[in-house]
């Protein structure tokens, strides 16, 4: 199948003299496909053109890589025929526990794949399929490790700051000395809902999911938003709280949810015939308050397990905000009586309850 070639295009040419050096402000779009980015980079004149021109390089080769390899990506975690529940002791016991056991995975998991994002679709999906009830395919990370991945080649001394935007799925990147901040809006809520991260030696990942985007849920979320170490692993857990978002411990048919089969809807989508919800009617206070519990239930235990750094849970005009942050994320909800702070230092999650709920849930919003 041929997706045509890679385009580009430069959106935004800024040029600024700050103590004697020229710095500069780009944002770019890539496309390619299915594969559509927008990428933002401050810093140094010449280390920005320069980092462009490395992750453009490395864009190009992006898709192929990715359709060699499809079909094991579209295969279920664990890997069918597979029990990955006892290749290791050490390994389930870390599964249970504060870490992310992707290096433990990988050392006694051999994956189907060879490509570098493939094999990051592969270790951000594959714990989650060691849980109980947990359908996943590497699939669901496939944005935020691209992202991830494109993110890489941004990175350098002479940058201050660089992210990535694939659809709403998000790798960011600050070093702590350069004071620079990046916020995104929480689809699902007011425009003026946001989360706010500070710089940090380290990369962050954002990513938003539930049935009202382009995403395919089993659940009734109008939007979960998570924020994670990296990219895909914000995106895998967004789409698994999501389908926790759910009626289906109260009942299995609710007459207010609408579900029809994924592939159905996407002919080639990697969850078969398995139930997506296509329209979520009204529903009562308790019913919504019921659909959070169960996702923000599923939350806090990725929190417990160090695998999120936190998410927020929308629907209907409610939400759950779960904190867990590190230090370098902090949570804090602003609303009519004021505010309430839930976590330490670092990011902010700002809710505005009395305003009118936005109508845009497919991506999250993003400024500079």
């Amino acid at each position: 199948m041929s997706w045509g070639q890679a385009v580009r295009a430069c959106l935004v040419r800024e040029e600024n003299l700050q103590e004697g050096r020229q710095s500069a402000f780009r944002r770019w779009h890539f496309q390619q496909g299915p594969i559509d980015l927008i990428i933002g980079l401050e810093g140094e004149s010449a280390v920005v053109d320069q980092a462009i021109e490395r992750a453009w390089a490395r864009f190009e080769r992006v898709l192929e890589e990715l359709v060699v390899e499809l079909r094991f990506l579209k295969t279920p975690v664990p890997i069918a025929g597979k029990d990955l529940s006892g290749v290791s002791k050490d390994l389930t016991g870390k599964i249970t526990g504060n870490e992310f056991p992707t290096k433990d995975l990988e050392r006694n998991v051999r994956a189907p794949v060879r490509g570098a994002i493939a094999r990051s679709m592969f270790q951000s999906c594959a714990p989650y399929g060691l849980m109980d009830a947990s359908f996943v395919t590497p699939m669901a990370a496939v944005a935020g490790c691209v992202a991830q991945d494109i993110l890489a080649y941004l990175r350098e001394p002479g940058i201050e700051k660089s992210w990535v935007n694939n659809g709403g799925d998000i790798a960011w990147f600050a070093p702590q000395h350069s004071n620079q901040s990046f916020k995104v809006g929480i689809p699902g809520l007011s425009q003026s809902a946001s989360l706010t991260l500070l710089p940090a030696d380290q990369c962050w990942g954002i990513a938003t999911s539930g049935w009202r985007g382009r995403s395919q849920s089993f659940g009734i979320a109008d939007s979960v938003t998570v924020i994670a170490p990296t990219a895909g692993q914000a995106d895998v857990a967004a789409t698994l709280i999501a389908n926790q978002v759910s009626l289906r411990h109260l009942v299995a048919d609710h007459p207010q949810v609408v579900q029809r089969p994924a592939n159905q809807i996407k002919d080639d989508s990697d969850l078969g015939d398995r139930l997506v919800t296509v329209g979520v009617g009204a529903l009562s206070g308790t019913e919504i308050t019921c659909a959070l519990d169960s996702g923000a239930s599923f939350a806090h235990l990725l929190l417990s397990r160090g695998w999120i750094q936190g998410a927020v849970l929308c629907l209907h005009g409610q939400y759950r905000v779960c904190g867990g942050f590190s230090p370098q994320v902090q949570g804090e909800i602003k609303d009519d009586r004021g505010e309430r702070e839930i976590g330490s230092y670092g990011a902010k999650v700002e809710v505005n309850e009395g305003a009118e709920l936005g109508r845009n849930y497919s991506k999250t919003r993003c400024e500079r």
